[in-house]
């Protein structure tokens, strides 16, 4: 497997949240996508973040993976 995540950065990675803006304007395209009420631009926009967020997810779970080694 593929080593991303620095061992000494486990925990930042962990930690990581994106900022209340940026967090409600993904929770707005995910509202406006369920409703299926997103302009085309949105739709791209929207799409970016959902893979962002699979690809976080993936750095996560390799630093959650080196911290839990880590103790």
């Amino acid at each position: 497997m593929l080593e991303i995540v620095l061992p000494e950065k486990a925990d930042a990675v962990i930690g990581f949240r994106a900022d209340p803006e940026l967090q409600a304007r993904i929770e707005e395209l995910a509202r406006k996508s369920t409703e299926s009420e997103l302009a085309e631009d949105e739709r791209a926009e929207y799409a970016d973040y959902v893979r962002a967020n699979k690809f976080a997810a993936i750095l996560k779970r390799q630093a959650q993976q080196i911290a839990n080694s880590q103790s």
